[in-house]
């Protein structure tokens, strides 16, 4: 089974992240004809589509992802909140530059807008060291090569191979007070340096940094995931939208509980610094499994 187009092209240095909440009394049809229209080929761009439990069950009632579920409320022992709004549909759009992108938003948007009402629409970038707002770089953990898939992926002989968990989360930073660190300080938030983006080993590493409650093995296994978010902004809104691909849902649960200290009474310090706006997880078919729900 194939992984749809998009998860491993990069680097994506455009993206749009679309999501969907269905409107009521549509039938499966008026779903998959706009879902049709919406992931149509189109030149210089990918579309990628993910769909939450209950547009799952309208469009699939056939079969479902094991772990598929929604996305509820998280709350750290210092009161910090990831908000749950669970939608029913992720569109994330990528390409090389605004001009590929662009026509494959319109495409999406002009298809969807009869069955379902637009809740997010943020436009990502990506610079060419791969620097977020704060100026550290981002996603150096990503698996690379093979890896990848094997962190991304659903194994063959497994039901939905081929397809993805998903996790997306709207993050808005608070850029002046993590500014106003010291570059030091800065870096124990973190868990890695700033300039040289090295990660910090044995006693270095703050438990509370970023990296070590992210970077988790659960039963010897390593908790990895792919992840594909970028920074997003404009003069008044601006931060961080996590997408993140997984061969299980459970990953994303697993690093979330750890963030949010819930084992052992550590937050992570970058929730000091920033705040989750959304959540939501998904299922992202294959290739072929979206080509089937789509026709059946």
């Amino acid at each position: 089974m194939t992984p749809q187009h998009g998860l491993f092209e990069e680097p994506g240095n455009r993206a749009q992240y679309l999501e969907y909440t269905l409107k009521v009394d549509l039938t499966c049809d008026d779903i998959k004809h706009a879902l049709n229209l919406a992931v149509s080929h189109i030149s210089n761009a990918c579309i990628a589509v993910a769909f939450g439990s209950r547009c799952w069950d309208v469009i699939c009632p056939q079969w479902r992802p094991a772990q598929l579920s929604d996305f509820t409320e998280h709350v750290s022992v210092k009161g910090y909140v990831m908000p749950a709004n669970q939608q029913d549909i992720l569109f994330w759009i990528h390409g090389e530059t605004s001009g590929d992108v662009m026509p494959a938003i319109i495409q999406v948007s002009q298809a969807m807008a009869s069955i379902a009402e637009l809740t997010l629409d943020l436009n990502g970038y990506k610079t060419p060291d791969a620097r977020i707002i704060t100026g550290f770089v981002d996603g150096t953990g990503n698996p690379k090569g093979d890896k990848r898939y094997a962190a991304a992926v659903v194994p063959e002989g497994q039901l939905g191979a081929g397809g993805s968990y998903v996790l997306g989360q709207k993050w808005t930073h608070k850029l002046p007070e993590f500014l106003q660190l010291s570059v030091p300080a800065q870096e124990q938030v973190m868990g890695r340096t700033k300039e040289t983006n090295i990660e910090m080993e044995g006693a270095a590493m703050p438990p509370n940094s970023h990296v070590a409650r992210t970077d988790i093995d659960v039963n010897d296994t390593p908790m990895k995931m792919y992840r594909r978010g970028t920074p997003y902004g404009n003069a008044s809104d601006y931060g961080l939208y996590f997408l993140a691909f997984a061969c299980e849902q459970t990953r994303f649960e697993h690093v979330i509980d750890s963030m949010l200290g819930k084992d052992d009474g550590v937050t992570d310090a970058m929730m000091d610094y920033s705040n989750a706006q959304t959540g939501s997880y998904w299922f992202m078919p294959s290739q072929e499994d979206l080509a089937g729900l789509l026709t059946a």
